[in-house]
């Protein structure tokens, strides 16, 4: 068992940058792989971005590359989202998820854990 919680979420201006966070707690942090997932207004719950457990690899959804960065830091059970150019289209609850199999990193029935969402707003 793993709890997670996020924090970082908050109102932007198109353009500008924020750096969710994701603290973990309960088992092992390491052993697992962790994911960002985000669910706008209407919309199904898509990929973020992902990162392995423990010599990160590191996965992002097309629509993010190149702007956003994951990052983990297993002696702080935490787990960051370093979101830059931020565009009003990226508006969005963002969850962290947590992995413990092998699964599609890219599916978010391949979680098991879930934090319980940070909004992002970003303006234009």
């Amino acid at each position: 068992q793993v709890q997670l919680v996020e924090s970082g979420g908050g109102l932007v201006q198109a353009g500008g940058s924020l750096r969710l966070s994701c603290a973990a707690s309960g088992r092992t942090f390491s052993s697992y792989a962790m994911g960002w997932f985000r669910q706008a207004p209407g919309k199904e719950r898509e990929f973020v971005a992902a990162i392995s457990r423990n010599s990160p690899s590191t996965y992002y959804a097309d629509s993010v590359k190149g702007r956003f960065t994951i990052s983990r830091d297993n002696a702080k059970n935490t787990v960051y989202l370093q979101m830059n150019s931020l565009e009003p289209e990226d508006t969005a609850v963002y969850y962290c998820a947590a992995r413990d199999g092998y699964r599609d990193y890219t599916r978010s029935y391949s979680y098991d854990y879930w934090g319980q969402g940070t909004q992002v707003t970003v303006s234009s």
